[in-house]
């Protein structure tokens, strides 16, 4: 009788082994998970110096040019234009660099979209530099080209400014 009972405990348990397999459902069901997310508009800029070399107010005849850069990333399909505004020291073109404090000397420069001396960057669309819709996010490079205008009167000292660049989009 104890065997009898044994393999009585044993089919059972066999028995509800297999009743829990999924093979034996009488159906299923499904439903769609929605996945969504929105890509945004954005635009990067970073620039690199325009340095200019020694100026010598004496040589008259001599423009002192250089060049530096701005760089741009937007999302893939976006229009922009960048700007660059006067500068610390002046409120339109000619920019101007100034001495160190307590000193008041200007040195006026400019900072062109095409070449030095050629069409003056400035800050708004019309006067900025257009950029064609990003073929990509890869960042765009842009040259800044830098004059002061020779025969200059000022002082022997280091002349800055600091122009803040835009990318509007």
């Amino acid at each position: 009788m104890k065997i009898n009972k044994l393999l009585f405990v044993l089919a059972t348990i066999g028995v509800l082994a297999v009743g829990s397999d999924t093979s034996v459902l009488a159906g299923t069901s499904t439903a769609n998970l929605p996945v969504n997310v929105t890509v945004v508009t954005n635009c990067t800029i970073t620039t690199t110096a325009v340095a200019f070399a020694n100026y010598d107010t004496l040589a008259a005849t001599n423009d002192d040019t250089s060049s530096g850069g701005v760089s741009v990333a937007c999302t893939k399909g976006v229009s922009a234009w960048i700007g660059l505004n006067f500068g610390q020291n002046a409120a339109a073109s000619p920019r101007a660099m100034k001495a160190p404090a307590p000193a008041t000397d200007l040195l006026n420069y400019d900072l062109y979209k095409d070449s030095p001396g050629g069409t003056v960057w400035g800050n708004t669309s019309a006067t900025g530099l257009t950029l064609a819709a990003a073929p990509s996010k890869a960042a765009r490079n842009y040259t800044v080209h830098g004059r002061i205008t020779s025969g200059q009167d000022v002082p022997a000292a280091a002349y800055s400014d600091t122009v803040t660049a835009t990318v509007n989009f």
